[in-house]
């Protein structure tokens, strides 16, 4: 396997793109911030609840009618910031190949599916908030964990299909799928298929996946990875893969977030108490209380990230050592992840506290340097 070092051009480019994406984020972060305090601040929340009961009486469409209003306003403020980073920014640093018209579709795509799943989730959390006041958060719970397993078994081959062409991998790589299924019998995990899907109609990036559960579970590797990586690459990626479902990482990830989502729901409700009596609500079920719940729980999760992002960092290097032990590879490995970070533009070395906050997977460095590594020193 031919070694490869990183590219320090890309890198740098890598560098800049990673900066400029965090102080996006905190640019809106801290409009968002500002756009919910001055709903609760100035009354404007209790103001649209009292015209909107003016128009209707039912509590259902009371729920989606200030959702709309309340959501349209931010979407309408955050639309350039929205357009930045999600098409001009991609397109500055080469990473995206879509037209503007692609990427609206696109969003609409996302929005068509957001949206009725939103609007469930909200009248879900209404109605229980109606019906069991102090309990509301247990229940709502439950709820989104039966959506959350429906959404995992359910994504390969509903969601996903609405934005990627997807078939069969074709005789010209039959030699990687007879190489691919063998991997994942010896890791006694059960595939329906290796599919290639057409990443290069909209980016300029690779990546491969394990996708599903149970009759869902498909390989699935993007053709920009097919085009430009060795079977030996291919073989190693689709190995860390592999490690996420013989650990179970999906159903115990799903588990975890399930705890961290009652933790959050419980104090949106201890929020929510709080502000009937601060900012003058009817009950908890006050729709008018809506951008507290969204500032409880907004806060919650910035609180958490570096927690779920730590737990998820170990759970990926314990992915990369089970992948250099099924396969043997490490140089390929190595390899493949140095084209990755690359490719991708993905940082390789970031500053440990960037790391700490924002990253779900060890800093690429460090897993190349563990790959190639491998078979010099012992894995514990």
């Amino acid at each position: 396997m031919e070694n490869i070092n990183l590219d320090q051009q890309r890198q740098e480019q890598a560098r800049r793109l990673a900066r400029i994406e965090r102080r996006l984020m905190v640019i809106e972060l801290g409009m968002a911030t500002v756009y919910v305090f001055g709903w609760l601040l100035f009354g404007w929340s209790v103001d649209l609840r009292d015209f909107l009961l003016t128009l209707t009486g039912s509590p259902w469409l009371l729920v989606i009618l200030f959702a709309a209003v309340f959501g349209g306003i931010y979407v309408a403020i955050n639309l350039p910031l929205l357009v930045y980073d999600g098409y001009l920014l991609p397109h500055r640093f080469g990473l995206s190949r879509q037209s503007f018209r692609d990427w609206v579709v696109d969003q609409g795509k996302s929005a068509a599916l957001a949206l009725p799943l939103g609007i469930i989730l909200l009248e879900t959390i209404y109605a229980v908030l109606r019906l069991a006041p102090q309990t509301w958060w247990v229940w709502a719970g439950i709820i989104l964990i039966v959506i959350s397993v429906l959404l995992a078994n359910l994504a390969p081959v509903l969601i996903f299909p609405i934005f990627y062409k997807f078939r069969p991998l074709g005789e010209d790589y039959r030699e990687l799928v007879d190489r691919l299924m063998h991997l994942a019998e010896k890791a006694q995990t059960e595939v329906r298929g290796v599919y290639q899907f057409d990443m290069s109609s909209r980016t300029t990036t690779a990546n491969a996946a394990l996708t599903g559960l149970g009759r869902t579970r498909r390989i699935i590797l993007g053709d920009t990875l097919l085009e430009d990586y060795q079977d030996d690459e291919i073989e190693t990626i689709l190995a860390h893969e592999l490690a996420h479902h013989v650990h179970h990482d999906i159903p115990v990830g799903i588990g975890i977030q399930s705890l961290i989502t009652f933790g959050g729901l419980f104090l949106a409700s201890i929020g929510l108490n709080w502000g009937v009596t601060f900012f003058g609500f009817d009950s908890p079920s006050d729709v008018a209380a809506m951008p507290l719940l969204v500032l409880v729980l907004s806060l919650y999760g910035l609180v958490t990230m570096p927690l779920e992002n730590a737990y998820s960092r170990w759970r990926e290097e314990r992915a990369d050592r089970f992948a250099l032990e099924l396969t043997g590879k490490g140089d390929a490995y190595a390899s493949a992840l140095t084209r990755l970070a690359d490719q991708n533009l993905s940082d390789a070395d970031p500053a440990p506290w960037v790391e700490f906050i924002f990253h779900s997977h060890p800093a690429l460095g460090k897993r190349i340097a563990r790959a190639k590594a491998y078979g010099t020193i012992p894995l514990e």
